[in-house]
């Protein structure tokens, strides 16, 4: 379906998007009680590492998704 280097791109540029898009929704959502008092920074990094984490799975789930899917053909 893709050659290697056009497949890198794809999948470094899904990665940033959901990436993105996970961030987005983490930010529509308070965390501000569960926050001790002048923790803010250490908070702050754990969602952006949590983004992260998310992100990245749901855009590797969406890749393989649609590796398995091209690889389909070789079943019949």
């Amino acid at each position: 379906m893709f050659s290697i280097g056009q497949l890198a791109i794809f999948s470094m540029i899904s990665h940033l998007i959901f990436i993105y898009l996970t961030w987005r929704v983490v930010q529509a959502i308070n965390f501000d009680p569960l926050i001790r008092k002048g923790r803010a920074a250490e908070a702050r990094v754990l969602l952006l590492l949590v983004t992260i984490v998310v992100g990245a799975g749901v855009s590797r789930f969406f890749l393989e998704i649609l590796q398995w899917s091209s690889d389909l053909i070789y079943l019949f």
